[in-house]
């Protein structure tokens, strides 16, 4: 197994774990991000995003998917947006280590605060986390807004 940081040609083989996770989500038609979008945002002079990719025998099996951010109350922090190990692969440690890569990604920039969501029925994801020494909010909700919102917002806010 090989955990390296991601390059511009793996992103086809992201995009794959991608449709696999929401799927796992139970949203298999809601990735709308294309291989296209993922080669131009997460590389260039300013990527949006940064990925480990996990190997086995010349496969990537697994990867995550991280940016950063900024807390008013911490300063520069990272969000994990996505780990994914192929269904295959769970169960084998690979998660484990792409969770340290970022981990030790998050301590290298010397960060405050590594965070991420995760769905409140993922009992085997909240366990491995909160055994790891990660606190799981339950008292904050998350927000978002889709386009279809912010359309309706920007209409009736006009000025």
């Amino acid at each position: 197994m090989n955990i390296r940081k991601g390059i511009v040609e793996d992103m086809s083989a992201v995009l794959d774990l991608i449709k696999e996770l929401a799927a796992f989500e139970k949203e298999p038609n809601a990735v709308l991000v294309t291989v296209s979008d993922l080669e131009r945002d997460g590389f260039g002079e300013r990527p949006l995003f940064h990925t480990f990719i996990a190997e086995l025998n010349n496969e990537i099996v697994g990867m995550a998917l991280y940016y950063y951010r900024y807390s008013t109350w911490k300063g520069r922090t990272i969000h994990l947006e996505d780990l994914i190990v192929k269904e295959k692969m769970r169960g084998t440690g690979l998660g484990f280590e792409l969770y340290s890569a970022v981990i030790a990604q998050g301590k290298c920039d010397s960060v405050r605060r590594i965070e991420w969501n995760i769905l409140d029925w993922n009992t085997p994801a909240i366990e491995f986390y909160e055994k790891s020494g990660a606190r799981v909010l339950k008292d904050w909700l998350v927000v978002q807004m889709d386009e279809n919102g912010m359309a309706i917002f920007m209409e009736k806010n006009k000025k």
